[in-house]
This record gives C-alpha cells, structure tokens and sequence, in this order.
C-alpha cells in the first residue's frame, strides 16, 4: 500500500497510467465485455464498478484537452440516443474529476469495439450492468 492511493490503483493499473502518453486511449470495460481478446495490453480490476474504476484512473490521469471527445461511451443498441444508468453515473465522476463538464460522447457499438482493440490498454472491471464500457484519452500532465 502507498500513502494517498486507493485500493484499485493496482501495481498492473499503475504502470499502464504512467507508461501512457498524452493522446493515448484507456479502455474501461464491463464484465461481459470481450477485454482478453480485445486488448493490446489489459488490467484486471475484479470486483471494481465501472464509476469506482473510472475514478481510479481519473484521480491520475487527465483528460485530453486537444480533442473535441475525450470520452466515448458504448451506445445501447435498442436505445442509441440514451445514456445507461452506469454511463450517467460515469458521467459525474467525469465532471467532479475535471472540474468542469466534460461530455461523454455516445459511439456505435462496433465503432466502440474498433477504438477499444487500438487503445493503449483494456481495465477490465465487475460491472454487471449493461453498457458499463468508456473509452478516455490521456491528456498532458501540466507542470507545477
């Protein structure tokens, strides 16, 4: 244990956030989401909710500013135009942790799963509800 982390920043976690750079893509995934046979590189957080893992990483890690979306959500294929419970709770973790709104961006599902298998990594959590799977890019890390 390290002062001021929480129990999900992992010593795996860890090193995918620090050895990320700036513009790069972390996908955050569902328990039914395909994460082995999707990702370049993957992070186990069993027994971690999607918006508890989201927070997680977001406590270390910027959102990019450089981008007009730097966070994409799996859209509901019988629902495309609405935000599941998950990614609505996803979306205030987004906005306390930036300090501001920053909007998440709905993509098709197969659009979601080409973007996850080219990220940087895949963190795998327990999310059982359904559409639990974001996509954030890095941003840079300010000076000072």
């Amino acid at each position: 244990m390290l002062k001021t982390l929480g129990p999900l920043h992992t010593p795996d976690l860890l090193y995918v956030l620090a050895s990320m750079g700036h513009g790069d893509d972390l996908a955050l995934v569902d328990a039914n989401f395909p994460a082995i046979s999707t990702a370049r590189r993957l992070v186990r957080l069993d027994g971690a909710d999607l918006p508890d893992a989201l927070a997680a990483c977001l406590q270390l890690l910027p959102l990019d500013t450089f981008v007009e979306n730097p966070v994409v959500g799996m859209q509901q294929v019988h629902a495309p135009n609405e935000f599941p419970e998950v990614q609505q709770l996803c979306q205030a973790v987004i906005d306390q942790a930036e300090g501001r709104h920053v909007p998440l961006l709905g993509i098709e599902r197969s659009a979601f799963y080409t973007r996850a298998k080219e990220a940087f990594a895949v963190v795998v959590t327990s999310e059982r509800r359904l559409y639990g799977d974001i996509i954030v890019k890095k941003g840079v890390v300010k000076p000072g």
